[in-house]
């Protein structure tokens, strides 16, 4: 059967040290039909000229300067020159396992349109993985082992910009990378959700995810939390909102804070509750904070639950289960 071609997507800036690892990544690819589109970002180091010898000497590397700063603008152009069927990311500090190309295109053939193929990530760093990526790791191989993804999506971005692969024209069907909401990758990710298009399982490792000190999600202001709180607040408003049930916001820290007032500026009526005796019965902007036991008075409700501590959000989701609420109808885990 003959292969679909393969448009990869790459925005680079300042990634001169890391380059080489990653187009030789592609280049040894053992999925033979792709196509490189490639996106300078106003390098100010040598990666231009670096990624211009490689593409002398491959025909299959098209090289592109920015016509304006940010990844969202060069993912942009990359796909108006993308002639790929299918089409995936990639980000230029990182490294594909040598089948990556050939997983992801077999399992999305395989199911068809409507579909986005995704697998498994593995972290490195040569200062050695935190025990926090380390967690987010073992957390988005969980969901993408059983393609469950979905159901936790409001906790993190459970589909990784550089770890999928759709039909092109679904991809269109969702407005590609039209919008200017960042984070990008999980803004796309919710448009697949809304889109319902299904996520394919995968058991395998297809990227391996770079990790150091001045990788754009760890510097960009584009990527701190209350821009992933903004995008979390506008697409559960869009997609999950029942405007006929009390919502009911669960935690009163940083979070918790951040999402009220979120919900305060778009005058979404809400109740707030939370375990801290010091808070309970106290006012913040104007909202009498109350005791989760509140929950009991009101039988027709949707919870934000912003509490971070993991044992706690297994002790509220216990409550809720017990209670016979659903997850991602009557209760959301938002951290």
């Amino acid at each position: 059967m003959e292969q679909p071609l393969v448009s990869i997507l790459i925005p680079f800036k300042n990634t001169f040290s890391f380059l080489p690892e990653c187009l030789n990544s592609i280049l040894d690819q053992t999925y033979s039909n792709w196509e490189l589109i490639i996106v300078d970002d106003f390098s100010t180091d040598e990666s231009y000229d670096l990624v211009h010898n490689y593409a002398q000497k491959e025909e299959k590397i098209t090289l592109l300067k920015n016509k304006a700063p940010g990844i969202i603008n060069a993912l942009r152009l990359a796909f108006e020159h993308s002639k790929g069927v299918l089409i995936t990311r990639m980000d230029s500090d990182d490294i594909m396992h040598k089948d990556k190309l050939k997983i992801l295109a077999q399992n999305l053939i395989s199911k068809g349109k409507k579909h986005v193929a995704t697998g498994l990530v593995s972290y490195f760093s040569a200062e050695g993985i935190s025990d926090g990526y380390k967690k987010y790791e073992e957390w988005l191989n969980r969901l993408t082992r059983t393609g469950n993804n979905y159901s936790e999506i409001y906790k993190e971005c459970v589909i990784p910009s550089p770890s999928w692969m759709i039909y092109k024209e679904d991809l269109i069907a969702c407005n590609a990378f039209n919008s200017n909401r960042y984070p990008e990758d999980y803004d796309l990710t919710f448009r697949f959700c809304e889109h319902q298009f299904k996520i394919i399982p995968c058991d395998k490792i297809i990227h391996y995810w770079r990790d150091y000190g001045t990788r754009a999600s760890r510097t960009d202001s584009n990527y701190a939390e209350n821009s992933f709180l903004e995008l979390k607040t506008h697409y559960f408003l869009k997609l999950h909102y029942n405007n006929e049930k009390e919502l009911v916001v669960w935690g009163a820290g940083k979070k918790g804070k951040t999402l009220a007032k979120l919900l305060i500026a778009s005058n979404i009526p809400f109740e707030w509750i939370c375990d801290n005796p010091k808070k309970i019965g106290k006012h913040i902007y104007d909202k009498l904070l109350k005791p989760f036991t509140y929950l009991e008075t009101t039988k027709d409700f949707q919870s934000i639950i912003t509490v971070a501590n993991a044992e706690e959000q297994i002790s509220i989701g216990d409550y809720f289960k017990a209670q016979k609420k659903r997850q991602m109808i009557d209760y959301f885990f938002f951290c």
